[in-house]
């Protein structure tokens, strides 16, 4: 763990702009969450505003508040949201330049890169706290293009993909570790995005910071050291953006580079058009389309995942039974059911793959 932090959110939280915010609230093993700043809920308990389920996180109207309430200053300050464009906005300009004159160190996994903000770079020089940008890569001379050396790894791996963008692919993925880990599967999480990294994860890349040429390789390395570090029965791969939005056509990787085996896909069917393209009239293809796809490419849908946005209860319910009749595979609410009725359809997985 490298230390206590306190989240930012810019007046976020409740929104899908905070999900990064969301997974450290949800779970982290890099730092312990003293506290969410967030002025719309401020006064509640972050788990119960996130989800219903209380996790003694307090909401904090503002930085002043929280450094006053809590018993000992933070190590760190996260930046918990995703911007339009991954710009600092004002507002969060503000909020990090107040934690950096606290003494806090900055945590930033937004597109702009605020080491490279000469106000914030020389205030956290003087205070004598660091700038971390989640999301700048290595150099490119340190960078991987696929080798083969995925042949190698005899763990199975599964993705979890979405249907389109910001659907709660790397939330299920986590909850998927959780309950392997709890029955007894060894398993081990490919993260692929900034919250991963802030949730800990030891294996893995900011896919989307990272030149296209290197994508492939680095997500084969990150398997690899993987599976020669720790040799896990399973490798669950944090799936990013969606299969064919065309804003960020992303699953080929994990299916054809990483040579993933199977998938759980991530659905939310109150949703008709693409995010970011509806005003082109993009509609999301039926579920039932998307599993044919992955299978053209050689791998096998386990389950189907559905995120309840924008649905009554009953009518996701309901949309949950209708699929489940129509695809014949399991399918399931994470949020409002857990995974752990997957756990027998992995076993299954992993007995077939140990078959072949």
């Amino acid at each position: 763990m490298d230390g206590t932090a306190i989240v930012v959110c810019d007046d976020l939280f409740a929104t899908a702009n905070a999900k990064t915010a969301h997974g450290l609230v949800r779970g982290t093993e890099r730092y312990r969450i003293l506290g969410v700043v967030d002025g719309p809920s401020a006064g509640r308990d972050a788990g119960e505003t996130l989800d219903g389920v209380r996790r003694g996180i307090p909401v904090f109207a503002t930085i002043a508040e929280a450094l006053r309430t809590l018993s000992a200053r933070p190590d760190f300050c996260v930046v918990g949201v995703a911007t339009s464009g991954g710009r600092v906005t004002p507002g969060l300009r503000a909020l990090l330049s107040e934690a950096i004159e606290a003494g806090m160190s900055v945590v930033n996994g937004l597109h702009e890169f605020l080491s490279d903000d000469p106000g914030l770079a020389a205030a956290a020089a003087r205070k004598g706290v660091t700038i971390r940008d989640v999301r700048k890569t290595p150099p490119r001379i340190e960078l991987h293009f696929w080798s083969g050396d995925i042949l190698t790894v005899r763990a199975p791996r599964l993705a979890v993909i979405g249907t389109d963008c910001a659907l709660g692919k790397r939330t299920t993925a986590r909850f998927l570790l959780e309950a392997c880990r709890a029955v007894g599967i060894a398993t081990e999480l490919i993260y692929t995005g900034q919250t991963g990294w802030m949730q800990g994860e030891p294996f893995g890349f900011v896919l989307d910071s990272v030149p296209n040429d290197f994508v492939s390789g680095e997500l084969e390395h990150a398997v690899v050291s993987c599976w020669n570090a720790r040799r896990p029965d399973l490798i669950l791969l944090e799936g990013q953006s969606a299969l064919r939005n065309p804003s960020g056509p992303c699953g080929s990787e994990f299916l054809v580079s990483a040579r993933a085996e199977g998938v759980v896909l991530q659905h939310a069917p109150g949703r008709t058009h693409y995010e970011s393209a509806e005003e082109f009239g993009l509609r999301i293809p039926p579920v039932a389309d998307e599993i044919d796809l992955i299978r053209r490419y050689g791998a096998r849908t386990l389950a189907v995942t559905l995120n309840g946005e924008g649905m009554s209860p009953e009518a996701l319910r309901a949309e949950q039974q209708r699929l489940r009749w129509g695809l014949g595979i399991p399918v399931i609410r994470p949020l409002e059911e857990g995974v752990g009725a997957l756990i027998p359809v992995i076993r299954e997985f992993l007995a077939s793959q140990a078959r072949a």
